[in-house]
């Protein structure tokens, strides 16, 4: 499996694994995040996953794999039209963002095409001084796929977001300047720094850190008023929760709480 899985408390640590291709992407990926996440999911125990590269491949990912003649392309529009409910489905950037758990991207190189867009499908980037974001679909003819340029947009604001969409780089300092990442650290620091930003929210409430992602993302596609209206209801929810009453207590009793996903 070209996605290695390790378990490290109440953190999940995911790697892309095809270091002899600079952990190009593969629809093997698509199916392995398919298999991955629900299990994840229903895992209690997990509360944060991290995403990142095999540094033997020095590369977060190089995209999509190029050299093999049915990458990026389609025998018809009808065959097209019919796969398309389950690319929608099964599809990386979907599966990401569609996770309910928060997700930490752990990028230590070049973030090309598919592997730089599923940075941003993450909740949070960790970037290594050596990590460099690029979309280099528009020379290829074609377009960043799933929303690629939109959901960058979100992040960085549609100039930025038009610029990488026109092919140039984005470098680690420009990113962490940007917003695409909020963290900026030297190589040798980067999983160590994006476990600690996993445990950090590992130790909070699991499902108040679940809402908190929800209100936030889907927040972004309604209007104001709709998303402070929904918050209303997340809240009333978290109010009934024994986390919420042990973390009230542990906060008046100066010490720490001892949540437990209830």
């Amino acid at each position: 499996m070209p996605l290695l899985h390790e378990k490290h408390g109440h953190v999940a640590i995911l790697t892309l694994s095809r270091p002899q291709a600079r952990n190009a992407w593969g629809d093997d990926y698509n199916q392995s995040l398919r298999e991955i996440l629900p299990q994840l999911e229903e895992d209690r125990d997990i509360r944060c996953v991290v995403l990142t590269g095999d540094d033997a491949g020095g590369a977060f990912s190089a995209g999509a794999n190029i050299k093999d003649p049915k990458t990026h392309s389609t025998a018809s529009m009808a065959d097209f039209i019919e796969e398309l409910p389950r690319r929608r489905r099964y599809q990386a950037m979907n599966l990401l963002s569609d996770f309910a758990k928060p997700l930490v991207a752990a990028v230590n190189g070049y973030a090309v095409g598919i592997g730089c867009i599923v940075t941003y499908c993450c909740d949070l980037i960790v970037a290594s001084e050596r990590a460099e974001w690029r979309l280099p679909q528009v020379g290829l003819g074609i377009l960043p796929a799933q929303g690629g340029t939109v959901r960058l947009a979100r992040w960085i604001g549609r100039g930025q977001a038009m610029k990488l969409a026109m092919g140039f780089p984005l470098k680690a300092e420009e990113a962490y300047r940007a917003g695409l990442a909020q963290w900026l650290v030297p190589h040798e620091r980067l999983m160590a720094q994006a476990i600690e930003v996993a445990e950090h929210i590992a130790a909070l409430p699991p499902l108040a850190a679940r809402l908190a992602k929800e209100s936030v993302n889907f927040g972004l596609d309604v209007p104001l008023r709709e998303a402070a209206n929904a918050d209303l209801y997340r809240f009333m929810a978290l109010e009934q929760t024994e986390d919420k009453k042990e973390s009230h207590q542990a906060w008046r009793e100066r010490r720490k709480p001892q949540v437990k996903g209830r």
